[in-house]
């Protein structure tokens, strides 16, 4: 048995964290420890006022994540079914509502449970090689880990339930059209591509970023009257930060603001 850890988590440069799935012979498999190990990291990285951005990838080239485990969940009753979907759900929310900006860096498969995945960070960079896909239905099963939920939102009900009633996988530059990614990179430039935009949002506000990011979450399932007041009680928050004093003050004398997270 490997003593590998299935999940790494690293400081990639101050204030950015990289998260990668670590089952490469498994091309990235979803198991329970697995889940249990994500968790734990996402909250080392909750826990640190200084952390800006999470990149999330897979190890290896040929999947981001290939799908939850099959041979883990072959003899699972209902009742474990069911609780592993509700623990793998648990953590994906976690992930999902992580303060700081999530960007899914899919290198390969991102199928099942692996696109599930992708889809809990705020959005997806693939690289020419990704392959998206929820092919439960091949299986006998359903999307357990949101992907009902979380596709219907992206790229809407038809194409979602196209997708996961034929079990029919994209490739990134469908996605790209679908609205699944947000970009499409050459492969080996891809976590480098992902890099670069880390650090252009590490370089902003950090407590405007994740203020913007929680309007965003919070506002989506609002009505727009009650979503416009929420923006501006966080507009208003934000004034009583030395940022805004700081980003302020840089714009009116041209120069590079100097941010310190207060």
């Amino acid at each position: 048995m490997s003593s590998e850890p299935n999940v790494l988590l690293e400081i990639v440069e101050p204030s950015i964290y990289r998260l990668t799935i670590n089952r490469p012979k498994a091309l990235n498999a979803l198991n329970r420890a697995t889940i249990a190990e994500l968790g734990a990291a996402l909250a080392t990285v909750a826990a640190d006022h200084d952390a800006r951005v999470l990149l999330v990838t897979g190890a290896g080239d040929k999947a981001f994540v290939a799908g939850a485990d099959i041979r883990a969940m072959q003899d699972m009753s209902p009742i474990e079914g069911q609780g592993f979907a509700r623990e793998t759900m648990a953590v994906f929310r976690q992930l999902e509502t992580l303060a700081i900006p999530v960007i899914a860096v899919v290198n390969g498969y991102a199928l099942g449970g692996g696109c599930e995945l992708a889809m809990s960070c705020d959005w997806i960079v693939a690289g020419e090689n990704a392959v998206f896909g929820q092919p439960e239905v091949n299986l006998g099963l359903t999307p357990g880990f949101g992907g009902t939920q979380r596709l219907t939102r992206l790229v809407g009900r038809a194409r979602a339930l196209e997708l996961i009633t034929t079990g029919r996988q994209i490739k990134a530059d469908e996605a790209l059209r679908w609205g699944l990614v947000n970009h499409v990179f050459p492969a080996a430039q891809l976590m480098d591509e992902a890099l670069t935009m880390a650090r252009q949002i590490a370089s902003k506000a950090p407590i405007a970023v994740r203020l913007s990011k929680e309007a965003v979450q919070r506002g989506q399932d609002l009505d727009l009257d009650n979503a416009c007041q929420f923006e501006a009680q966080v507009f208003g928050l934000a004034f009583s930060t030395e940022d805004k004093r700081e980003g302020v003050a840089a714009f009116l004398d041209k120069r590079t603001p100097s941010f310190s997270n207060r």
